[in-house]
C-alpha cells in the first residue's frame, strides 16, 4: 500500500521522552509538552538546503544528574516551580538576594560549541550518561514575516526545548531529525532557547542500554531557525518508479494548502508539470521520464537541481534517479546486476577524540577511503541513521547505501511504546532521505534473537516501510544456525523473518567468534534460500594498528591474522552462489566502553581496516585489491574472476 501525504501522521504513535514523574496530591498539573512524531509535527523535508539561522556555536551547558529541572528540587511533579531552572531573569533574581532558589544559572555556565557530545567536553563527563541542560540567546529576525521552525538534525535520546521560559515540545531518540513551530514564540530581539537532553538507555528505548557502540550524549547534529512563507512545501518526494517513470508528491502546510497551485520543475530536463493541491494540501503526478535523463549509478552519480513553487515558497533539493531491484537473487540497479562491495561504517570521523558531529570534510574523508581506496560502490551506515551530510555526501560521490534504525539485540519486543518509538524512527528516517539516490536498502533491524513478538515487531517495521517507499528494498542484519556436518561445519538461515525481505543479510565471524581455524573458514558450508539475493552485512577481526606476530602462528589482534581472516572469509564468500554484496565489520575503529582489554582495545572496538588514527592496517589491502578484481569489467556478481 502507498504512503500518502495524508497517511504519513499515522504512522507513528506518541512515547513518553522526558523522565517520568510521580504525581502528588496537590501539586500542580502541567500541561504535557508536545511530542514531535513524524504524524505530528513539521517534516521540513531537506531542510538543510533552506534559509535559515544557523544556531550552531557556543552555548552554555550544566549537568543536571538527578534531573531536577524537568522533575523539581525533590523530584516532584514538574509545575509552576521548575520556572526557576529556566527562569530568563536569573541574573535579577540573584540581586535580590534569591540566589538560594537557583541550582542552575546557564547563563553563568560553562561554554561548549554545539553540535558536538558531551563526552569529549571534559574528562569528567567522558562517561556520563543522565540529563544535560544547554542554552543561548539569539536574535529574532527584524520585520519577521510568515512562519518560523526550530529544526534539529538530531540530539541523543530524549529532549525538551524551551523557548524564552515556555516548553516547546519533546522528542524522542536520537538520530532522526524534529522541528517545533516558533512562530508564536519568538518576540523581538534577544531570545532565549534552553535544551534539555536526556541520554539515559532504559529496557524501552531504541537502542536499548546494552550497545557495542559510544552512545554520544547531546546535540549531536546541528540546530536552525528557518524561515518559510504562511503556506510550504513541508513534504515532497521526486523519484522513479519501478517501471522507469518520473513520479513526485508533495505537501503544503499552511492556510493555503487547499486548490493550490503547484509547479514542479527540472530546467536541466525541461520538465515543467503544473498541478493542484487537494483538499488536504496533497498533491502528486507521474510523467514519462524525459530521454535526456541521465540515471544516478556509483559510475556516474549525476544530481539534478529540482524545485517545487507553491505560491511564495520554492522547495529546492539535488536528487539523482535510478531504480534499484531485486529479479531471483540479483539485485538490479537500472536494470543490471550489480555486486555490493562496501563497508560498514559508525558515525564517528577520524581522529582519537571522534564527537559525531558530522562535517562535509568529515563525511567526504570517510567516505572517500571507501570509494578510492576500497574500490568500493556501497556502504552500509550503521546502527542508526546518519547524519544526513553523510547520505549528501554518499549522493554525491556516488556510493549505494544500507541506511537502518537502532533496533537493535533485545529491545523490549512486547512493549508498545517501543514499538510505536520504532516505527516512529522508521518514518522520520524515510521521510528525511526519500529523495537521496543512494539509498538503495532500508534496514529494520541489526541481529535480533528469534522470538514471536520479535517477529510481529519486525514485521510491523517492515510493513511500514513498504507503505513509505515502495522503490527501495527492504532488509535486516540477520543471525544463522550452526551446525556440524560430515566434513565441515554448516551455517543455515532459518529465520522466519527472511520471506519479508527483499535481500537477505547475514552477520558472520567463523574465524574470530567461532572455534573455527582460518584454514578451515573457506570450507564452510552456507545454506540459505535460493531464491533471493545475499549479503554479508557483518564479518571481521580485531587488529590494533602496529601489532604485528612475534611467532609462525597467527595470533589475534595482530594485523597479519586480521589479513589472514580476510583472505579465507573471502575464499569462502566466493563459495555462496547467492551472495550478491557485503559490508564487512568494519571500515575504521570506533569508541566501544564495553572493550575494555588493556592491551588491545582500551575502548576501542578493534575491527577497523583504519585505526583511529587513520592508519591504514593490512587488511584494507587484502579487501581493496579483491574489490578491485570484482570491479573489472561486468559487475555481474555471478561472474567473478578470480
Amino acid at each position: 500500500m502507498k504512503m500518502t501525504g495524508m497517511m504519513r501522521r499515522l504512522v507513528a504513535t506518541a512515547m513518553v521522552c522526558a523522565a517520568p514523574a510521580i504525581a502528588q496530591e496537590g501539586a500542580p498539573q502541567p500541561q504535557p509538552l508536545p511530542l514531535a512524531t513524524a504524524k505530528n509535527s513539521p517534516l521540513l523535508v531537506s531542510a538543510d538546503l533552506r534559509d535559515g539561522m544557523d544556531l550552531s556555536g557556543p552555548w552554555h551547558y550544566s549537568i543536571d544528574p538527578f534531573r531536577s529541572g524537568l522533575a523539581g528540587f525533590h523530584g516532584e511533579v514538574p509545575g509552576v516551580s521548575q520556572q526557576r531552572y529556566l527562569d530568563l531573569d536569573v541574573s535579577k533574581a540573584m540581586r535580590d538576594d534569591n540566589r538560594a532558589l537557583f541550582e542552575f544559572d546557564l547563563s553563568h555556565s560553562p561554554v561548549t560549541t554545539l553540535p558536538s557530545s558531551w563526552l569529549t567536553e571534559a574528562p569528567e563527563l567522558r562517561h556520563y550518561q543522565g540529563l544535560m541542560w544547554y542554552q543561548r540567546t539569539f536574535p529574532a529576525p527584524a520585520g519577521r514575516t510568515g512562519r518560523y521552525f526550530l529544526r534539529f538534525g538530531a540530539a541523543n535520546y530524549a529532549t525538551v526545548v524551551y523557548l524564552n521560559g515556555k516548553p516547546i515540545g519533546r522528542h524522542a531518540g536520537g538520530f532522526t531529525p524534529f522541528a517545533f513551530e516558533v512562530t508564536g514564540q519568538l518576540r523581538d530581539g534577544s531570545n532565549q532557547i534552553t535544551i534539555g537532553v536526556d541520554s539515559q538507555a532504559s529496557e524501552a528505548t531504541v537502542p536499548p542500554p546494552v550497545t557495542d557502540w559510544e552512545n554520544y550524549g547531546g546535540v549531536t547534529r546541528g540546530i536552525r531557525l528557518i524561515a518559510t512563507p504562511g503556506t510550504y512545501v513541508d513534504d515532497a518526494w521526486v523519484h522513479l518508479t519501478r517501471d522507469g517513470r518520473m513520479a513526485v508528491q508533495a505537501h503544503l502546510d499552511g492556510p493555503r494548502a487547499a486548490n493550490a497551485a503547484v509547479h514542479f520543475r527540472i530546467a536541466a530536463l525541461g520538465l515543467d508539470v503544473a498541478g493542484t493541491t487537494d483538499a488536504m494540501g496533497d498533491w502528486r503526478a507521474t510523467v514519462a521520464a524525459p530521454r535526456a535523463l541521465v540515471r544516478w549509478s556509483p559510475e556516474h552519480p549525476k544530481l539534478y537541481d529540482v524545485t517545487i513553487a507553491a505560491g511564495s515558497d520554492t522547495w529546492r533539493d539535488r536528487i539523482g534517479f535510478r531504480t534499484i531491484a531485486v529479479r531471483g537473487a540479483d539485485i538490479l540497479l537500472n536494470g543490471k546486476p550489480i555486486f555490493l562491495r562496501g563497508i560498514s561504517l559508525h558515525e564517528e570521523e577520524l581522529g582519537t577524540d571522534p564527537t559525531r558531529a558530522m562535517t562535509p570534510a568529515a563525511a567526504r574523508a570517510l567516505l572517500s577511503e571507501v570509494k578510492d581506496g576500497l574500490h568500493g560502490n556501497y556502504v552500509r551506515l550503521a546502527h542508526y541513521p546518519h547524519s544526513e551530510v553523510m547520505t549528501r555526501m554518499a549522493d554525491e560521490m556516488g556510493l549505494i547505501v544500507w541506511s537502518e534504525v537502532p533496533v537493535y539485540w533485545l529491545v523490549a519486543w512486547s512493549n508498545a511504546d517501543t514499538l510505536a518509538t520504532a516505527r516512529n524512527m522508521v518514518a522520520e528516517n524515510i521521510l528525511r532521505d526519500r529523495n537521496r539516490a543512494s539509498i538503495g536498502i532500508w534496514s529494520v533491524a541489526n541481529e535480533t534473537p528469534v522470538t514471536d513478538a520479535r517477529n510481529a515487531f519486525l514485521r510491523t517495521l517492515v510493513q511500514d516501510v513498504r507503505g513509505l517507499d515502495d522503490t527501495r528494498l527492504v532488509s535486516a542484519a540477520l543471525l544463522v544456525e550452526r551446525s556440524q556436518g560430515p566434513g565441515a561445519p554448516v551455517m543455515t538461515m532459518a529465520d522466519p523473518l527472511a520471506d519479508a525481505l527483499d535481500v537477505l543479510a547475514i552477520n558472520t565471524y567463523n574465524g574470530w567468534y567461532s572455534p573455527d581455524r582460518l584454514a578451515d573458514v573457506p570450507g564452510i558450508v552456507w545454506r540459505v534460500p535460493a531464491g533471493k539475493p545475499l549479503v554479508f552485512s557483518e564479518f571481521g577481526a580485531d587488529a590494533r594498528a602496529g601489532f604485528h606476530d612475534i611467532g609462525p602462528a597467527p595470533q589475534k589482534f595482530s594485523e597479519e591474522y586480521q589479513a589472514d581472516y580476510y583472505r579465507a572469509t573471502l575464499k569462502m564468500a566466493d563459495g555462496v552462489k547467492t551472495l550478491r554484496g557485503m559490508s564487512p565489520w568494519i571500515l575504521k575503529d570506533f569508541r566501544s566502553p564495553r572493550r575494555q582489554n588493556p592491551d588491545f582495545q582500551q575502548g576501542w572496538n578493534r575491527k577497523g581496516l583504519i585505526a583511529e588514527t587513520g592508519q591504514r592496517k593490512q587488511a584494507f589491502g587484502v579487501l581493496a585489491g579483491y574489490y578491485a578484481d570484482r570491479s573489472e569489467g561486468s559487475e555481474d556478481a555471478t561472474q567473478h574472476r578470480r
